[in-house]
């Protein structure tokens, strides 16, 4: 993990290289995938740091992301609005993630955990849109925050009886009064704000809304898979616990999906529907998570790397459109296949594979979540069929709406795209539709 973290502390000193930032991202994401296909144990490199496959998955896919970002935030470099500044907070967000993502210790998972919160906020706060960001911040802040304090005091409280906080050797705890569910719901619901949970997730909406593309690109890319991942690592010790609640956040992950899936068909605003179409896809990682089968597991692991690529790269043409018209409501956006004919390929290929269609990530974790939460109860059918059907009816319905009709007369013709800007957009999809042929490593 060390021989990770060191290019990363060399790439800090060229900061105000954008090249030089983008090339060293890009080998260190080459140097994670070789590790990643060619170990076939776990791979741990002293008491505090170590890596198993989630980890591994969910450390490429953080640095594929930022070196993304650097690719799709030119606009800040034209600008040369605080350019070395922007690149700095992004690799501190990564190193963050990179210790979260590899922390073999509770305490150190919740501390890095919590501290990439502080450059996500200075990417919103320093970088965003409109004034309303300050608001954005605040929300995002404030439910992490209210949150994730009684985690931290369930972690102290389970050292003090265990004796140990390192997650592999995590003792299982078992009682059924109320204490140990209370317990059991100040550990949890700090991952299910992060996830976002339905009924927990008024922050995200906000918080995209108001981001700067950096920002949409690192919250849907890796942010929300802080809460599955951190779902998966603490569940260790509620196995019991968790049988009696399982119902519950089953129940509520497919009526929330379901209900987000039918705000999403009314939404005018391209951002904010990507947003909400997140909700959704998060209340099936839930689900698989919470049932506690492996292919629910591989299944979550699965459709975490589909949607943060699919979902980053939306928010990629979403802000192209953007930076050309000046708005991202689809009233205004509309006819963009006349307007801009060369990105029609790029949003019929993300749309599709936000649909889960062939041969995408997407596909796979749904099939494998689906058939996981048939097997756990039959009556869930009627709910898992209203999510699929909604969901790709929200995705035709962003695809038709902005693709198709006449465009806003203001408009004036426009460059269609840059090398840079479909560059990024095939590094979202290749590996999107590319790593399917590569499954049994994601199958854990």
């Amino acid at each position: 993990m060390l021989k990770f973290i060191l290019p990363l502390i060399l790439l800090m000193k060229f900061n105000k290289e954008w090249k030089v930032s983008q090339v060293g991202l890009f080998f260190l994401s080459f140097l994670i995938s070789v590790n990643c296909y060619h170990n076939f144990f776990l791979f741990n490199s002293g008491f505090s740091l170590g890596m198993d496959y989630i980890s591994y998955i969910m450390i490429l896919l953080s640095v594929w992301i930022v070196s993304l970002i650097l690719i799709s935030s030119q606009k800040i470099k034209n600008l040369n609005n605080f350019s070395s500044s922007f690149i700095s907070t992004n690799i501190f967000l990564l190193l963050f993630l990179m210790l979260t993502f590899s922390s073999m210790d509770y305490l150190m998972f919740y501390i890095s955990f919590e501290a990439s919160l502080i450059p996500t906020l200075i990417l919103i706060l320093g970088w965003g849109y409109q004034p309303e960001r300050i608001q954005a911040g605040i929300y995002m802040l404030f439910y992490t925050l209210a949150f994730s304090l009684p985690l931290l005091v369930s972690l102290l409280i389970y050292y003090f009886l265990t004796g140990s906080l390192v997650i592999s050797l995590g003792v299982p705890l078992e009682g059924e009064n109320y204490l140990y569910k209370f317990w059991y719901m100040s550990t949890v619901l700090a991952f299910l704000v992060k996830l976002p949970m339905f009924m927990f997730h008024l922050w995200l909406p906000k918080a995209h809304v108001e981001a700067p593309i950096a920002g949409s690109m690192i919250l849907a890319g890796v942010l929300l898979k802080l809460g599955g991942y951190g779902l998966i690592r603490v569940l260790i010790m509620f196995q019991e616990m968790n049988k009696s609640f399982c119902w519950f956040w089953v129940s509520l992950g497919i009526v929330g999906g379901v209900y987000i899936s039918l705000m999403c068909m009314r939404q005018v605003d391209m951002k904010s529907l990507i947003a909400y179409s997140s909700v959704v896809h998060m209340s099936l990682v839930l689900c698989g998570i919470m049932i506690f089968s492996l292919w629910g597991l591989a299944g979550s692991v699965i459709l975490m790397v589909g949607h943060g690529l699919c979902s980053s790269g939306l928010f990629c043409l979403a802000n192209m459109v953007y930076e050309r018209t000046g708005s991202r409501s689809l009233m205004v956006n509309k006819g963009l296949l006349a307007f801009m004919p060369s990105m029609g390929l790029w949003w019929f290929l993300l749309s599709v594979s936000n649909m889960a269609s062939p041969p995408s990530l997407n596909l796979m974790g749904e099939i494998m979540l689906i058939l996981t939460v048939l097997s756990w109860s039959k009556i869930s059918i009627l709910g898992i069929s209203l999510l699929s059907f909604f969901s790709a009816a929200y995705t035709l319905y962003m695809y038709s709406l902005s693709q198709h009709g006449i465009f806003y007369n203001s408009l004036y013709s426009c460059c269609s795209g840059k090398v840079s800007e479909y560059l990024s957009l095939f590094l979202h999809w290749l590996p999107l539709n590319a790593m399917i042929m590569n499954s049994t490593l994601l199958m854990i």
